[in-house]
């Protein structure tokens, strides 16, 4: 299914801009008209803030908004249907360029996080689960590859983090890329699936927990092995086709700290064979400040940890 108005894909920080609502910088995605390629609208597109802003103005809104504008939708609209012949391909990384990012012997801030709070010997065992990679776009970076079910590597994620703190480095710019652009792949067409996919038939008696940061699925499988933890690596990602993969299984949902309504709208669009339950632990537990920061699971295990 064809849009004749999308978000604009990231290329570069430029591809971003500062949020007309919660005002900040590099955090806001404008809609673009696919048929002349120019912006809809300054303020028309999606903070990816989702839980602390949620600012969304559509393209239909904004027409809707100005008078007389409306018939764009009725003389061009927004579906088309759909070539099935020209369907795109879903591309994959090789499986070599995986390995050789898992290879020791280059900085990983994140890694040396992990060996502060659970040592060595239990970083290695969720560097070979999870498939941790280093990157060399940035010093330190880390890769959080995509695994599907069937091994295929959909791409890598690569970010930044301060290995004392753990906390992603967003300055002087979100340091947020992806392996197929870092290479670069040309015309490379991601589909994404959940992070830690590949782990889901391997133990078909364990129950699924579903977060946001891939970084706090890897934390938490520490904390609560009980469970396969995995991430969507975005609330967009939490979509009826990403949690195919979850059907006939229990699926345990932990958003961050304010998030747990968002969640729970989400779950009507959500692939529906899934015995979906939203765990609201956080919000039974945390206090004022910690819900005032937006804190995670992965938070608060480590807190409790200290």
């Amino acid at each position: 299914m064809e849009y004749r108005f999308t978000l604009e894909p990231y290329t570069s920080i430029k591809s971003r801009f500062s949020c007309p609502n919660c005002g900040k910088k590099t955090v806001f995605s404008r809609y673009i008209d696919t048929e002349d390629h120019t912006y809809v609208g300054e303020k028309v597109g999606r903070c990816n803030r989702e839980v602390k802003c949620g600012y969304h103005y559509t393209p239909k809104q904004f027409f809707e908004d100005k008078s007389g504008t409306e018939k764009i939708f009725k003389e061009k609209p927004l579906v088309h249907v759909k070539n099935l012949k020209t369907e795109k391909i879903i591309n994959t990384i090789p499986k070599k360029i995986m390995i050789q990012s898992k290879q020791k012997g280059f900085a990983n801030n994140f890694v040396i996080f992990l060996q502060n709070i659970f040592g060595e010997d239990a970083t290695e065992e969720l560097i070979k689960t999870y498939h941790i990679g280093t990157s060399k776009l940035w010093y330190g970076a880390t890769v959080f590859w995509q695994v599907d079910r069937l091994g295929n590597i959909r791409s890598g994620k690569i970010m930044l983090y301060n290995p004392k703190t753990g906390k992603r480095i967003k300055q002087p710019f979100s340091h947020i890329s992806w392996v197929h652009k870092a290479l670069p792949v040309e015309k490379y067409n991601l589909k994404q699936c959940l992070f830690g996919e590949h782990l889901i038939a391997k133990e078909l008696q364990k129950p699924i927990a579903i977060v946001e940061s891939e970084k706090t699925a890897i934390i938490a499988s520490v904390f609560l092995p009980e469970f396969i933890w995995i991430a969507t690596g975005s609330l967009s990602n939490l979509n009826y086709e990403n949690t195919k993969i979850l059907k006939g299984r229990q699926a345990i949902l932990f958003p961050d700290l304010g998030g747990c309504t968002l969640w729970k709208n989400k779950i009507k669009n959500l692939y529906p064979e899934v015995d979906y339950q939203i765990s609201d632990l956080l919000e039974k537990k945390s206090s004022i400040h910690q819900k005032k920061n937006g804190w995670d699971i992965a938070d608060y295990l480590i807190n409790l940890n200290i």
